[in-house]
């Protein structure tokens, strides 16, 4: 089955079972650097230090552990040119296209939200310091 159906009804999977596999997929993809990872390849194919730098926060070893769970589970392409220093280049699968390209909608809508956000936590964070 490619891509998302829209009716939790076509569902084979429920990331709601606990030994679901789609649950660590979800993990994957929704994660801290996930998430990051995947909306950085969105903009197109890129180095690894390229990505490293654009997902600004993200240690050599969280990077390179994100980017082979998204591999492994066909969002990420890695592709090796055989040179001299060695070159890397990640870029997003079809499926890791769509999925990215949710995720930024996503991204869109909290990052749209700040100001009721930020306004939400200063009440919250005034609410229990009166207490």
């Amino acid at each position: 089955m490619t891509g998302c159906p829209e009716e939790r009804d076509q569902l084979a999977y429920s990331v709601f079972a606990k030994a679901c596999p789609s649950r660590c997929t979800l993990e994957n993809v929704t994660g801290r650097w996930g998430g990051l990872t995947l909306g950085a390849l969105y903009e197109g194919s890129l180095r690894f230090n390229e990505l490293r730098r654009r997902v600004d926060g993200v240690s050599e070893k969280m990077l390179s552990q994100t980017l082979h769970a998204l591999e492994r589970d066909g969002l990420v392409h890695r592709e090796a040119q055989p040179t001299n220093p060695p070159r890397v280049d990640y870029e997003l699968t079809p499926l890791g296209r769509e999925v990215a390209g949710r995720l930024l909608s996503l991204i869109e809508c909290v990052e749209g939200a700040m100001d009721e956000v930020l306004a939400s936590r200063e009440r919250y964070d005034a609410a229990r310091g009166a207490r």
